[in-house]
């Protein structure tokens, strides 16, 4: 079992790469098998392999065992832990435009009672 800190950094490790985003938003719609996910794409069936590798690594997808079918499925459990972990920085922001956004209208007010 990884910590939590090693999932993150598989799951952003994961997400690094575009083309296994892209995978990750076809997998949303549905399993898919390797020749599916690897027809938008002009790389070899060895790299989509190991991007698939990465990504079920990562816990972002589950190959199924399906003879020579193997479909592979979305896991969303990485990406709500990563969700998770970016809102608290995401409040923390939000917190700092607000006050931001509050001096900048005390500013603002000052200058028309000059």
């Amino acid at each position: 079992m990884h910590s939590k800190a090693d999932t993150l950094s598989l799951t952003f490790g994961a997400l690094s790469d575009p083309t296994r985003r892209a995978m990750l938003a076809r997998l949303a719609q549905g399993p898919a098998t390797v020749k599916e996910l690897a027809a938008p794409f002009s790389i070899s069936l060895p790299a989509i392999t190991k991007h698939l590798k990465v990504l079920e690594r990562a816990g972002l997808i589950e190959r199924g065992r399906e003879a020579q079918w193997r479909p592979a499925q979305l896991q969303a459990a990485p990406l709500k832990h990563a969700s998770s972990w970016l809102d608290t920085y995401r409040q923390h922001w939000e917190e700092n435009f607000d006050r931001l956004d509050t001096y900048l209208h005390n500013i603002q007010k000052e200058n028309r009672n000059d």
